[in-house]
């Protein structure tokens, strides 16, 4: 079975499950393709499927393309990528890839271009915090002083700085297929993908597809829940016995005041009592 196939991202809106759930979703047009090669372990060392997506005019291909087409008696296509596989592809040339090669909920990892931003500062670029917009500060999205002290008297390697921005290939891992339409050769995944409206993506089966099963397996939903409600009343035990605990301090507190009270008292009485005794004796 081939691991993956190529498409064009349609746009992005949004689904209700049955439940009233409301799923950002991605619409991907994915296929037909067309099987242009195969590649063997024996011949190429290793097993892959080079497919192609999109039909194009013959006069816009190179030389090299056009050839290869009408040796193979192809059609000419617009994007042409490898996808390698973990055994020999049980497929032919010229055989059509089309949507019905995933089912709902199953996983796929999404490679495209994501979109270009051009040249960007470093706030967007890196996230930076910027500087003081008051007292005076006259940089607010400058970098700043990049140089160092006597020691190591350079710029670092990889220092952020402003520069261009996007137009790089991501993939985005474990979205899950929320429907397949079979005669259309849409399919709908959850989440957002990379690139814009209209850029072409490479779908494959993913590869955390038993951690992103596990993960949608009741049990482990319940053992989830079984988890939360589990350090809810850990933290509710906790704020009770802090309480607790600060209920019996105020309490030793006030005691330690009253005890304090009294020997101040206590202390009074004994000055006062020597007051008296020495009075009276000076009077004798």
């Amino acid at each position: 079975m081939i691991p993956g196939i190529l498409a064009k991202k349609v746009g992005m809106t949004q689904v209700f499950q049955e439940d009233g759930v409301r799923l950002p979703v991605t619409v991907i047009e994915a296929g037909p393709c067309q099987v242009y090669e195969i590649k063997n372990v024996d011949k190429d060392g290793y097993d892959a499927v080079k497919l192609a997506f999109n039909d194009a005019k013959e006069k816009n291909l190179n030389k090299p393309q056009r050839e290869e087409i009408k040796k193979k008696n192809l059609m000419p296509k617009r994007f042409v990528r490898e996808i390698k596989c973990s055994e020999a592809p049980d497929v032919n040339v010229g055989d059509e890839m089309k949507a019905d090669l995933f089912q709902q909920g199953d996983f796929v990892d999404v490679t495209g271009v994501s979109k270009g931003k051009g040249f960007q500062g470093g706030m967007k670029r890196h996230g930076w915090s910027g500087g003081n917009d008051t007292h005076g500060s006259m940089s607010h999205r400058a970098p700043g002083s990049i140089g160092q002290s006597s020691y190591p008297s350079r710029v670092f390697k990889g220092l952020g700085m402003p520069g261009h921005m996007g137009s790089e290939k991501v993939t985005v891992q474990n979205l899950k297929i929320v429907e397949v339409d079979v005669e259309k050769n849409v399919i709908i995944v959850e989440g957002a993908v990379p690139g814009a409206i209209g850029s072409y993506l490479v779908l494959r089966f993913a590869k955390k597809k038993k951690i992103a099963e596990r993960q949608e397996k009741p049990e482990y939903r319940e053992q989830m829940a079984e988890d939360r409600e589990q350090r809810t009343e850990d933290r509710g035990q906790q704020k009770t016995e802090g309480k607790e605990q600060t209920e019996e301090s105020k309490e030793q507190f006030t005691d330690d005041s009253q005890q304090t009270t009294e020997s101040k008292e206590k202390s009074a009485e004994k000055k006062k009592e020597k007051k008296e005794i020495k009075k009276e004796t000076n009077e004798g």
